[in-house]
């Protein structure tokens, strides 16, 4: 009798063991994803401007507003080619190798950008996009830009044509992923990649030196820097915007 309580006792603290391993695992899994999602940060919480000011400034000028879960630049009043009360606006923290998402939307025969690596040195750089490419967004069925080579949305503007072209009408969202690690630049739009470069080679150089940066110094050669969402004086909505570091 006793041999017998003990084998099941044995048998019990088997079964016992046997049963927590998937548990643990389970749980190390559930760790991992919520890890996972934890490295995305959100760059727009939908609801303030928090996280954002108009480059060269403390704030953020008071045409960028928030409306329906959007970053919306209201361009009704025109100041130039830009927006009063606007101004192109940049990220508070600056990124090297990341992930970015966002959704965007443009009026009709309108224009802005997403601008990456700025450097904000309003002193030596008058603009966001005297340091930092420009991947382009637009209306291709109206703005002038659309008829000029390397000017169409998803272009790296001036640089690199996108290819296939899957931009949406003007008033439609577009989904925008743009992946820069150690100098690989990949830009997906609506779900497909449209460009595929690497940034800061000789290649890279030589773009340079035939675009309309080719005179200003430091363009395109920072591997670090903040993220810029342009005013161009025309009315443009931004949502879900949030970024991985690599």
């Amino acid at each position: 009798m006793l041999r017998s309580a003990l084998s099941l006792v044995s048998l019990a603290a088997l079964l016992a063991c046997q049963s927590s391993q998937p548990a643990g695992t389970m749980a190390s899994s559930s760790s991992a994803s919520a890890g996972e999602k934890a490295a995305w940060k959100p760059l727009f919480d939908g609801k303030t401007t928090q996280g954002w000011h108009t480059y060269g400034k403390e704030t953020i000028g008071k045409a960028w507003k928030v409306s329906d879960g959007a970053l919306h630049l209201d361009a009704a009043a025109k100041k130039d080619w830009q927006t009063k009360e606007g101004g192109d606006i940049v990220t508070e923290e600056s990124f090297d190798n990341f992930h970015l998402k966002l959704d965007w939307k443009i009026a009709p025969n309108g224009n802005s950008g997403i601008i990456l690596y700025v450097q904000e040195d309003p002193a030596k750089y008058q603009n966001t996009w005297h340091t930092g490419p420009e991947i382009q967004v637009l209306d291709n069925n109206g703005h002038p830009d659309a008829k000029i080579h390397k000017h169409r949305a998803g272009d790296v503007y001036d640089l690199i044509p996108s290819s296939p072209e899957t931009v949406k009408p003007a008033g439609e969202w577009n989904q925008v992923e743009i992946i820069s690690n150690k100098g690989k630049l990949e830009v997906l739009q609506n779900g497909v990649k449209v460009v595929s470069a690497t940034m800061w080679d000789d290649q890279w150089k030589a773009l340079i030196a035939g675009s309309k940066f080719a005179n200003r110094p430091g363009f395109g050669t920072f591997k670090s820097g903040k993220i810029a969402l342009q005013d161009h004086g025309d009315n443009v909505w931004y949502r879900n915007i949030m970024i991985k570091r690599l």
